[in-house]
């Protein structure tokens, strides 16, 4: 579990060149980079034409995307809980204890295809960041990594299905040895979820 204060966050992609104010149409690349200051995270969006000019500029994080109109929204049905849809509510409660299930959940969505790892930072603490681009909405999600123990990956499997499954009192971590614990970290084990789910 992380000690640190939570840093996750989800930065919305912008409609427009955050420089010249032209909106993006559909298919249409552009350039994203990711900033930091005592604010926080700051996203911007600038079109293939603006953005030789600022390119210099000091930035966290650069890559390029292609724009998505987002689809029509659905049917109002009963829905039920996705791996999307639970890490947007854990990262939007924003609580400590929910560390390792955002980062496992992150890593199934990025098994599927839904979110794309762009980058890879290190703060000066040693809290390892990996920024994801989400497909769908070229939306940004900074996201810890705990570096999980393959000896954790177990619990924090069963706790992610007792979550999609409706549970919300998934059952408490079972007692761990640490002393031998594999090196390995979770991002090298297989995510898995029941089927269906995305």
């Amino acid at each position: 579990m992380l000690n640190q204060k939570q840093d996750w966050e989800i930065r919305s992609r912008s409609e427009s060149c955050n420089r010249c104010g032209k909106e993006f149409v559909d298919n249409e690349p552009f350039v994203s980079r990711l900033t930091f200051s005592e604010e926080g995270y700051g996203r911007e969006d600038f079109c293939m034409e603006c953005w030789p000019q600022v390119a210099d500029e000091p930035a966290l994080s650069v890559w390029h995307s292609i724009f998505r109109l987002p689809p029509p929204p659905p049917p109002e049905t009963v829905k039920r809980e996705t791996a999307e849809s639970l890490l947007r509510k854990l990262v939007a409660e924003d609580r400590p204890e929910h560390a390792n299930t955002i980062y496992i959940l992150a890593v199934m969505l990025e098994r599927r295809r839904l979110l794309v790892e762009k980058d890879v930072q290190v703060r000066e603490d040693g809290l390892k960041l990996r920024i994801y681009e989400y497909r769908k909405t070229n939306e940004t999600f900074v996201i810890p990594d705990p570096e999980l123990k393959l000896a954790e990956l177990t619990h924090v499997q069963e706790e992610v299905v007792a979550m999609l499954s409706g549970n919300d009192n998934p059952p408490p971590a079972e007692p761990t040895e640490t002393t031998n614990a594999p090196a390995e970290s979770a991002a090298a084990a297989p995510a898995t979820l029941p089927q269906g789910e995305s």
